[in-house]
C-alpha cells in the first residue's frame, strides 16, 4: 500500500494571521471533493401592500356634555359610545379595516378636535354617531346626515344647531400654490368628498332600512360642524332619538345595538367594495 504523504494547506485564521499546516492526503482529498457551502439567496422583496383603509368612528358628545337624555334618564353620550365599540368591534373582525374612535371613555372632546384627528390619521371614512332627541316625542326611527350650507328641512335644521358648538375647520392647505389653482384644487376634493359622502349616506340608508325603523326621508344634510372635513367622506347617522319611549328602550339593550353595528358594517363593505371597483375600471 503507498504511503500517502502529507500534504501543505494554508489557512487564513482571520484579523491577517495565517497559518500553514500538514495535512494527510486522504483528509485532503476529502476537503477538496466536499460541496461548497450553498450561497443563502434571499427573495427579492415584493411590492409592499398598502395600508388597510382607516375608519373613523366618532361616538358623539361626552364628558361634560351628556347629548340628549331619554324620557327614562339614558344618556346619549353612553349610547353613542357602546355603539360605536361594537361597530368598531365588528368592522375589526374581518381584518379588511383599522378603526380608531375619537373617544373611547367618557371625556369631552370639541368638534373641531374630532375632524383634525380624522384627517391627522388619515381616515378614508368619518361616522359621527348619535341618538339625538326632538321636541316631538312620537317622532322615531334612524336616520342618516350628510353636510351642506343649507338644511333639507327645518328639523335638521334645529339637530345641526344643538350638535354644533362652533364652526372653526376649515378646508384642505395647498401649501406654496397659486391662490387660484389652490381654489381649484380645494373646490375638486370637496365635491369628490361630498360625492363620497352621499354614496356612504345611500348605503347606510339602505343598509338601516333592512334592519330598524327609519324616519320618513332619511337621507337628509345640514351644516353640521363634525362633517366638514373637506377630504374626508363623513356621515352622522342618528340611530334613533333618546326622546321616543320606543327608540330609548331599543338602543339600550345590546341586541338592538349589535344589530344597527351590523347594519352600518355591511353599508361600510358596501361603499369599500364600490369605490374598489372604480378604482379597478379607472385604472
Amino acid at each position: 500500500m503507498p504511503l500517502l504523504q502529507p500534504i501543505t494547506r494554508r489557512l487564513l485564521l482571520g484579523h491577517g494571521v495565517a497559518g500553514t499546516f500538514l495535512l494527510p492526503a486522504a483528509l485532503h482529498a476529502a476537503m477538496a471533493a466536499a460541496p461548497s457551502p450553498a450561497k443563502t439567496h434571499r427573495p427579492a422583496p415584493g411590492p409592499t401592500r398598502p395600508p388597510a383603509p382607516l375608519v373613523m368612528l366618532d361616538p358623539g358628545h361626552g364628558g361634560k356634555d351628556p347629548g340628549a337624555i331619554g324620557v327614562s334618564g339614558t344618556y346619549e353620550k353612553h349610547v353613542s359610545l357602546a355603539a360605536a365599540l361594537e361597530l368598531k368591534r365588528q368592522l375589526e373582525a374581518g381584518g379588511r379595516y383599522r378603526v380608531e374612535l375619537t373617544r373611547t371613555r367618557d371625556v369631552f372632546v370639541p368638534l373641531d378636535d374630532r375632524v383634525a384627528r380624522a384627517q391627522g390619521r388619515g381616515a378614508a371614512l368619518f361616522v359621527s354617531m348619535h341618538a339625538d332627541a326632538l321636541r316631538d316625542s312620537h317622532v322615531r326611527g334612524a336616520s342618516v346626515y350628510t353636510l351642506a350650507t343649507t338644511a333639507s328641512d327645518a328639523q335638521t335644521a334645529a339637530l345641526a344647531q344643538r350638535e354644533n358648538s362652533a364652526d372653526r375647520f376649515g378646508g384642505p392647505q395647498f401649501r406654496d400654490t397659486p391662490p387660484e389653482v389652490a381654489r381649484i384644487l380645494a373646490s375638486l376634493v370637496r365635491q369628490e368628498t361630498r360625492a363620497g359622502s352621499t354614496r356612504l349616506a345611500n348605503s347606510v340608508v339602505g343598509s338601516l332600512d333592512n334592519a330598524v325603523p327609519l324616519l320618513a326621508n332619511p337621507s337628509r344634510h345640514a351644516g353640521f360642524v363634525v362633517l366638514k372635513a373637506a377630504d374626508i367622506p363623513s356621515i352622522l347617522v342618528e340611530m334613533g332619538f333618546m326622546s321616543n319611549p320606543q327608540d330609548e328602550a331599543a338602543l339600550r339593550r345590546a341586541d338592538h345595538r349589535i344589530q344597527v353595528a351590523a347594519a352600518m358594517k355591511r353599508a361600510v363593505d358596501a361603499y369599500f367594495a364600490a369605490s374598489d371597483r372604480v378604482a379597478r375600471i379607472a385604472g
